[in-house]
């Protein structure tokens, strides 16, 4: 799909990697429909690029209910929100647990799926771009909550591209690694072992424009060893624990 004169909606555009996929989108010439929860950066960033704020917060449900109201006229969804940072299952009380399934999970589906039916009421192409993670192909411990809805963002992603492919909408996955200065693990201080190579928030904004631009079902933002090592702990989830465990990962992410 051409960005190009495209209306987008992005959500999550606060952080980060939001700020690098809002630059780039209005760089190649999107109409920007820019949401998250801080009214001061939305509107800082609106400034810069000349974007449309939408403040929301992703787990009100009626919050998410009135961002679905303004899916008509939009081209592109892009739903890049996304939170983390649960002490492990042991410590999670159940409002964390319904903050992240709301945010991480619930908010991108009940989206996307008021963006497919009005794109098919109008017999309109469109394109869905779910950021996920590698988190949401191999597990690792004490992140129980954020492996699981970014497991779950996975399957609802793959499902629905080949749900919406006759419809001529597309639906692609885009799957960060670790990145260097924005996302889960650099947000919640988390220290790589050594030689874990990472990659930029300008990274992840290249693959979301490579999403809209080209509908694969995946892309990955990682070096190729951290793609290599996420297949197989996919594969063969026993022995990705215990390679993990090796390397102490189950230490690293416990101390945050």
């Amino acid at each position: 799909m051409q960005i190009r004169g495209s209306k987008v909606l992005l959500t999550g555009a606060s952080g980060g990697l939001g700020g690098a996929i809002a630059r780039e989108l209005a760089r190649r010439g999107a109409d920007l429909v820019i949401t998250a929860r801080s009214r001061a950066t939305l509107e800082d960033l609106a400034a810069e690029i000349g974007a449309e704020v939408e403040v929301a917060d992703l787990s009100d449900r009626s919050d998410v209910e009135r961002l679905c109201g303004l899916l008509g006229d939009v081209d592109v969804l892009v739903a890049n929100a996304g939170v983390g940072g649960e002490g492990g299952i042991l410590g999670t009380p159940t409002e964390q647990i319904d903050f992240m399934v709301d945010v991480n999970l619930r908010a991108p589906m009940v989206m996307a799926g008021e963006f497919a039916r009005r794109r098919v009421e109008a017999d309109r192409s469109g394109q869905v771009v779910m950021v996920g993670s590698l988190s949401g192909v191999v597990a690792t411990a004490n992140t129980a909550l954020y492996n699981g809805t970014k497991f779950g963002l996975r399957g609802f992603t793959l499902a629905i591209r080949q749900d919406l492919a006759p419809h001529g909408i597309g639906v692609s996955l885009v799957a960060p690694g670790f990145i260097d200065s924005a996302g889960m693990f650099a947000e919640n201080g988390i220290e790589l072992p050594k030689g874990v190579r990472t990659r930029s928030p300008g990274d992840v904004a290249a693959g979301v424009v490579k999403a809209i631009e080209s509908n694969p079902a995946e892309v990955y933002v990682a070096p190729p060893e951290l793609r290599l090592s996420a297949h197989v702990g996919g594969l063969a989830p026993a022995l990705s624990e215990v390679i993990q465990r090796r390397m102490g990962v189950s230490e690293m992410t416990s101390e945050r």
